[in-house]
């Protein structure tokens, strides 16, 4: 399905810092459906005349009217004349008579939805450029209750200002959505004073549990709060603004070990504030899982570094078993088994530093060509590394395997194709969507088409590449002068952001 910013593109007018403004309408268009138990349809101008839908939210309050998306089509003809209405004139427009959709009988009205130009005056330049359709289903008769009463006023005021441009505030940070309060979750409304004058019972079940006792209504939001939280060791300096409903921020407080989300959405007519709408939500067991979480990835990295460092310790002790060895062969392969525990050690040092278990392997790799140095000066060699394209990150199932297979063949490229002489060895890595496909690739003595080596190192490669990638390897000479070994290895597996 194509993004509000596509359609708005392919069928309106609007610029790209209307399509801005859109996108942060939308991201409140639930909270309207919920407040109005209605359908919410907003509708964008066509180049031919008439309107196409770019959103829609349906209220979690209610039954929905529309069990299918309108997103993409044109306006339906019985509600192109109202919307029409509210585009021309600039002023909310209602159906004067019940709209019938598929035998069920709604009522419609259709808001003007207007870009507000901080440079321009206060009312000049603000022409709608785009509708809000709400579409309430008139079939259930019953007296509403108190609280749908008090959210369907909210819903028109917050209809109100968006018809003059006073909504979405552009002064509103933005916040994750985990965690952010909704309608259902807790409101109050609150007068210019800041005084509470309806509070649904979910958000006084919310203060509730905070330590407070007795009736929100008639309380000043920001002197409850100051009760509940005077032993606070630290407060969020932006709470006042927010419980008393002066501006539209987010934060939280917490007592008795319970943890309140609150939203303010100040409500303003002819630009003067009257009011607040204040959501709340009990994010305790949110906040207790992310610090769970937290405290997860804290001891995994733990985990890493100190694997790291006996890793590292182990690597030593062999560095030093090889000095005292006498036996030149003793030697190479305590030499061999350092620096495959290095390699093993380079990739859970990186895994140490993040908050993931995916690892940028160019870094890892960067850390990996550093042992060129060390074996040419034991063989008597001048090696010139060279490392074109990108490894790209990869999760550490993939990266201590093809870190320990590339110090392999990075190894006996050195060793072997250059021994006591001065050439390249050159890696190329080049990663697609399926496949990430390696080089390695020296201009030195040449191996024999077909004769691949039956050393320890090249049993490992095949292992790590064949066994644990599940790729394919290949050995061959270039040119009739050095070797070049190509690695493919499959990621369709690999989970995609």
């Amino acid at each position: 399905m194509s993004t509000l910013s596509d359609l708005v593109q392919a069928h309106g007018r609007a610029s790209e810092a209307d399509i801005d403004w859109l996108h942060l309408l939308v991201g409140d268009l639930q909270l309207l459906a919920d407040l109005a138990f209605a359908d919410i349809v907003l509708w964008v101008p066509t180049t031919v005349g008439g309107f196409v839908a770019v959103t829609h939210a349906r209220p979690s309050s209610s039954a929905t009217l529309f069990y299918r998306d309108f997103v993409g089509q044109e306006i339906k003809p019985e509600w192109s004349a109202l919307v029409m209405d509210a585009w021309t004139s600039g002023r909310i427009a209602d159906s004067s008579a019940p709209d019938w959709y598929e035998e069920t009988p709604t009522r419609v009205r259709a808001v003007p939805v207007v870009h507000r130009n901080p440079e321009a005056e206060p009312q000049a330049g603000r022409k709608p450029i785009a509708v809000l359709t709400r579409h309430t289903n008139l079939s259930e008769a019953r007296t509403p209750s108190r609280q749908e009463l008090t959210f369907n006023e909210c819903a028109n005021e917050i209809f109100a200002m968006i018809a003059v441009g006073d909504f979405p505030d552009l002064s509103a940070p933005t916040g994750p959505r985990r965690g952010a309060p909704r309608a259902s979750d807790g409101l109050l409304k609150l007068d210019v004073e800041g005084v509470v004058t309806f509070a649904s019972p979910n958000g006084l079940s919310a203060f509730n549990r905070m330590g407070f006792a007795g009736e929100l209504e008639g309380e000043a939001l920001a002197e409850v709060t100051a009760g509940l939280i005077e032993n606070a060791a630290a407060v969020d300096e932006s709470l006042p603004l927010v419980v008393t409903g002066r501006a539209p921020w987010r934060t939280e407080i917490e007592a008795r070990g319970v943890a309140v989300a609150l939203r303010a959405i100040p409500i303003r007519r002819k630009g003067e504030r009257a009011g607040a709408i204040v959501l709340c939500r009990d994010v305790t067991e949110l906040r207790h899982q992310e610090q769970e979480l937290l405290t997860k990835d804290a001891t995994i990295r733990e985990i890493h570094h100190r694997v790291k460092n006996n890793l590292q310790t182990v690597a030593s002790l062999l560095r030093i078993q090889a000095r005292r060895s006498h036996s030149e062969d003793a030697r190479d392969s305590l030499n061999h088994a350092m620096r495959r525990v290095a390699a093993i050690a380079v990739v859970h040092d990186t895994l140490s530093e993040g908050l993931n278990q995916n690892v940028d392997f160019d870094a890892v790799f960067d850390r990996v060509l550093l042992l060129i140095a060390e074996v040419a000066s034991s063989h008597a060699t001048k090696a010139h590394p060279k490392f074109s394209g990108s490894f790209g990150e990869l999760p550490s199932a993939y990266a201590t395997p093809l870190a320990l297979a590339l110090t392999e063949l990075v190894t006996n490229a050195v060793e072997h194709g250059l021994a006591g002489r001065e050439g390249e060895v050159e890696i190329i890595a080049n990663r697609t969507e399926e496949t990430l496909s390696v080089k390695v690739r020296d201009n030195g003595v040449g191996l024999g088409e077909g004769k691949v080596g039956t050393g320890l190192g090249t049993q490992i490669v095949r292992t790590l590449i064949q066994g644990e990638l599940g790729g394919t390897i290949d050995w061959h000479t270039i040119m009739g002068s050095g070797t070049e070994v190509t690695i493919e290895v499959p990621l369709t597996w690999l989970t995609k952001p």
